[in-house]
């Protein structure tokens, strides 16, 4: 196979009409889009992408948890497939490229290997995966999670959304207004390689000045939901001593598990992301307050050590209310591959874009996938790291650069 022809066949300006197509389903005054899983904005996505892939003579197919696959042919029939892909659907108020992009980058590698009349032993498959945002229905990468084996089909069948849409019936809606030839049995099959494309969702790339993020990992997750009970009471009669306010002791858990989270290195993520206080009068003593939290770092020795903290703080401060802490997922640190992260790191170097190598702080689809094959990312750079955000953004001419990277990985290891 001669060096740089994938890379040579990627076209900028295809790569970049495909976002501004897909951007118009679900697009938001804002210039974001609001695409979330398994609704029609989805759908309409999937018919997109399902009909660049006929036109082109790719195969379409789809599984039981609703993953799309697009499949180009390999010389050889027996072969285990490299796959490519990330995920179409979006936060309510989200970007245009997150996960999209990942999907149209390797769309439009197999289209290169096409343009370039590249013949790969392996086939190369591009996929969408259902559900990765998790802002509909929970847990997010939830598509990916199913094919690797972590979560259990039946059981995400009958996960609901806020409003009390079962998964199963809004992927039936799903699949029926955005058809494709389903794949028997259960999700999941051999896989050899798998690499994804992905904006960085951060700043470091465009600080460094650096085209092409070269992931070597993807940081370990926790999710907690924090629940503080105490008595409703009567907001203008009831003495600030007598009351067991349940807002006022989250507060003071809150303060204290910022300030046991802050590191000197600042590589620890602690957010609390939703509150609900309850019953939510304006002339009443809340009595119960709950909150969410979402903690990452790179090693799980740390986010247990963390964990602990959070725990002694929640017996510790809740008084005179009462407190608990419950840890609701657990996602480990993932390795990606060295060898994939070196053929990353040595095509985008060939092809003269200037690179680093650096951890993701977000979680992706390839943490599952990684437990069933070598894998690994690359990330481009978004305008000031700016993501889950209408103004998210991101240059054709990036965009164009970590295609080539892809194309030219994607090709190298369809024909080990």
């Amino acid at each position: 196979m001669a060096e740089g022809k994938a890379a040579a066949a990627v076209r900028e300006d295809r790569l970049w009409q495909r976002h501004a197509d897909m951007a118009k389903l679900g697009g938001t005054p804002k210039g974001g889009v609001n695409r979330q899983a398994l609704s029609a904005e989805d759908a309409a996505a999937r018919n997109l992408l399902g009909a660049w892939a006929t036109a082109r003579g790719f195969s379409l197919f789809t599984d039981a948890i609703g993953n799309l696959f697009v499949r180009r042919e390999g010389t050889d029939a027996s072969a285990r497939p490299v796959m490519s892909g990330s995920h179409m659907d979006s936060q309510p108020t989200g970007g245009r490229f997150d996960g999209m992009y990942g999907v149209l980058a390797a769309f439009e590698s197999l289209e290169a290997l096409e343009d370039a009349g590249l013949r790969t032993r392996r086939p190369v498959v591009a996929v969408a995966w259902t559900n990765e945002e998790g802002s509909r229905f929970q847990p997010g990468a939830m598509g990916s999670a199913v094919f690797a084996g972590h979560n259990r089909l039946d059981e995400m069948l009958q996960v609901k959304d806020w409003k009390g849409v079962v998964l199963k019936d809004a992927l039936a809606e799903t699949l029926k207004a955005a058809p494709a030839p389903l794949r028997d049995g259960p999700p999941g099959f051999p896989l050899d390689f798998y690499v994804e494309a992905h904006i960085e969702q951060g700043p470091r790339l465009e600080n460094e000045k650096k085209t092409i993020g070269v992931v070597t990992a993807i940081q370990g997750s926790r999710r907690y939901i924090v629940s503080v009970a105490g008595e409703e009471a009567h907001a203008g009669t009831t003495p600030r001593a007598a009351r067991k306010d349940a807002f006022a002791a989250a507060l003071r858990i809150a303060q204290a598990m910022y300030e046991a989270t802050t590191d000197r290195d600042d590589t620890l993520r602690f957010t609390i992301g939703r509150v609900d206080v309850a019953p939510g009068s304006p002339n009443t003593v809340p009595g119960k307050a709950v909150f969410t939290i979402d903690m990452r770092h790179p090693s799980d020795a740390v986010l247990d050590t963390h964990e602990k903290k959070l725990e002694e703080i929640v017996a510790a401060r809740a008084a005179p209310c009462t407190a608990g802490i419950e840890r609701v997922t657990a996602v480990a640190p993932t390795v990606f591959d060295p060898a994939v992260i070196d053929l990353v790191r040595a095509k985008a170097g060939a092809l003269g874009l200037p690179n680093m190598d650096m951890p993701s702080g977000a979680g992706h689809d390839a943490m599952h996938i990684a437990k069933l094959c070598p894998s690994g990312m690359i990330f481009v750079p978004c305008e000031r790291g700016i993501s889950h955000n209408e103004i998210e953004n991101a240059t054709p001419q990036d965009l164009a650069a970590g295609a080539r990277v892809l194309a030219e990985v994607l090709a190298a290891l369809a024909n080990r």
